[in-house]
């Protein structure tokens, strides 16, 4: 058959950016779907914001004290106060009914409404009341201390554009103007087809000649990292039918297929994949990973991806986590922190192979941890990241300035042991 490669090996391998430029030209957000005000957060914009309400939409006031007319304070000052009536109190939410008139005064909270008539606020600090005026020292000049109508937002202005990817304070944002939803791509849904008869589920002690299922945990991290919905799986013993029925499945959007993507017996997945759909690749110059698949099933993206552990890890990021990250509406790049340090040591590498190589940072430097092993997960339990070595180059030398693509969010924190109560007794 002529997709039917067990057995056989690859007769060549395609390069890595001939396969990027593929998914890059394939891969359009999904379609956009209403998301509730408080389920929007990290979700990414579909449609452009314009305000239809004035923010605040009424003048309140910036901070507690008296609400007056400013002009009536000019000349207040320590040794010579101007003396106004208490009327009334502006509470938040429970504004002053009246309007205030000439000499008169109304004790106001911060973001209370501004009573009709007034047009400034002495701060509570200047102000002494006491049987029913307020002896005022310090003037005010009128608009001080008052939040204007629109000062925040105005009605029709344009607040939030579509693509950007929601942060909380976005939410709050949408809150104040009224909007109990938005319009968002929607999140791409993934469905996994993990292969082995070898293989136990996630959670269970290895015994024997099987192992557990690893793949599975690691990608659901990175597809939640990606913004994709994972859906449920079970893992599939090495019988076609099985997974070309869970291949064939409809409700996803993508498809990941753990183990059985290579050429060995057992390996039935790119047959199936060229069967029901179409194999784009099978064979890709880089280490680890090369064993790798990609296709299509009608719109469905499919990634055949190998069993071992790092090389799994490998292929999602060059490939599936992009294509991942462009259906939901976000930008294709590797989501990760860079450092540039210098190499300890070198790597070798071949002109013509991407290679993904784990290093530690040790005293400022990167230590390449393996550039084989592909099934040593944990190499990249131990690396703080990984250094992409291009298909033109020869390896890198010792001393080398290179990009280290970070695996951590954020720097790990500095633990202060006499702050902590660490090694007290």
């Amino acid at each position: 058959m002529k997709n039917d490669v067990r057995m056989r090996g690859f007769a060549e391998r395609v390069d890595v950016e001939v396969v990027e430029a593929y998914l890059a030209d394939e891969a359009r957000p999904l379609e956009r779907e209403s998301v509730g005000l408080l389920d929007c957060v990290g979700r990414v914009l579909a449609e452009d914001v314009t305000a239809a309400v004035d923010v605040p939409g009424f003048p309140r006031s910036a901070m507690d004290g008296f609400a007056v007319r400013g002009e009536e304070t000019f000349g207040a000052s320590t040794y010579d106060a101007i003396r106004m009536k208490v009327v009334g109190l502006s509470l938040p939410g429970n504004p002053y009914a009246g309007a205030i008139g000439a000499g008169e005064a109304v004790r106001i909270m911060t973001g209370a409404p501004v009573p009709d008539g007034a047009d400034a606020v002495v701060k509570a600090e200047v102000c002494e009341e006491r049987d029913g005026f307020v002896s005022i020292s310090e003037a005010v000049a009128p608009r001080k201390n008052v939040g204007a109508i629109g000062e925040d937002i105005a009605s029709g202005d344009p607040v939030l554009s579509r693509g950007r990817r929601l942060r909380p304070q976005d939410a709050g944002l949408l809150s104040s103007i009224g909007r109990s939803s938005v319009e968002c791509v929607r999140r791409p849904r993934v469905r996994y087809v993990v292969t082995g008869d070898e293989l136990l589920p996630a959670g269970s002690v290895p015994a024997g000649s099987q192992i557990v299922d690893s793949n599975s945990v690691v990608l659901r991290g990175l597809v939640s990292r990606d913004g994709g919905e994972s859906m449920p799986f079970e893992i599939l013993p090495d019988v076609p039918e099985r997974i070309r029925e869970a291949m064939a499945s409809e409700d996803a959007d993508i498809v990941l297929v753990s183990g059985g993507t290579s050429v060995g017996q057992e390996d039935h997945a790119p047959r199936l994949l060229a069967e029901l759909g179409e194999l784009r690749f099978h064979g890709i110059s880089m280490r680890p990973s090369s064993p790798t698949g990609i296709g299509r099933i009608g719109p469905r993206f499919v990634f055949l991806l190998p069993g071992n552990p790092v090389s799994c890890l490998s292929a999602y990021e060059f490939f599936a986590g992009p294509t991942l990250r462009a259906l939901g509406g976000r930008g294709r790049a590797w989501p990760h922190r860079r450092v540039h340090v210098p190499l300890a040591r070198k790597i070798a590498s071949e002109v013509g192979r991407t290679d993904y190589v784990r290093v530690a940072i040790e005293q400022g430097r990167a230590v390449p941890l393996a550039t084989a092993g592909a099934s040593i997960l944990s190499s990249t339990v131990r690396a703080a990241g990984a250094v992409i070595v291009p298909r033109e180059l020869e390896g890198m030398r010792e001393g080398e300035h290179v990009e280290v693509l970070l695996y951590d969010e954020e720097p790990p924190p500095t633990i202060d042991a006499t702050a902590s109560g660490v090694g007290q007794s």
